[in-house]
């Protein structure tokens, strides 16, 4: 993870944003230049299983991605690190990297993230509205169900006035499901 100031900086754009589950210093809006928010995993983990996935979110190259940046204290780096490997890098889908990140308030810092890797079996690529509403539907696993998440996910974006009209019109087509 990369410094900035007297912290260390973690980019959040799904869960992230509203499970984070670790301490931190302060929490920002941020924005991702290079990277889209986009449901592009398969969960086969903790919102589905192997046999029926559910579908989850990555950042996937291209465009931009607005989310939360949480600063947390350099002695907390490593346990951190540590915790977000695990909870992240289940079954390597993602690739953690630290990437140059904008605050809201004009700040430029580097946040830790993690971007989903296109040569990995549950990359899907983009799916269709109706395809992908149908994983959102009936992926369930230890965690919960993948609606449960892209509805929290929603919930958080709409909180932060984050317009993400492919992820809400997802949602409806899975709760009409």
């Amino acid at each position: 993870m990369a410094v900035e100031g007297n912290g260390v900086w973690v980019f959040g754009y799904g869960s992230l944003m509203w499970h984070p589950d670790f301490p931190h210093i302060e929490r920002q809006p941020a924005l991702l230049h290079g990277y889209h928010r986009a449901l592009c995993v398969f969960s086969i983990s903790y919102r589905g299983t192997p046999e029926r996935p559910g579908l989850v979110l990555g950042l996937d190259r291209g465009g931009s991605c607005r989310g939360r940046a949480y600063r947390i204290a350099e002695a907390d780096e490593e346990r951190i690190k540590a915790y977000l490997f695990e909870r992240e890098m289940v079954t390597g889908v993602y690739v953690p990297s630290d990437l140059a990140t904008r605050l809201d308030d004009g700040r430029r810092v580097t946040a830790h993230t993690f971007v989903v890797r296109h040569d990995h079996r549950q990359y899907t690529g983009r799916l269709d509205p109706e395809r992908a509403a149908e994983l959102v539907a009936t992926g369930a696993g230890p965690r919960g169900t993948s609606l449960d998440y892209l509805q929290n996910t929603v919930f958080h974006l709409d909180q932060l006035g984050i317009v993400d009209g492919p992820l809400h019109r997802i949602l409806e087509l899975a709760e009409n499901k």
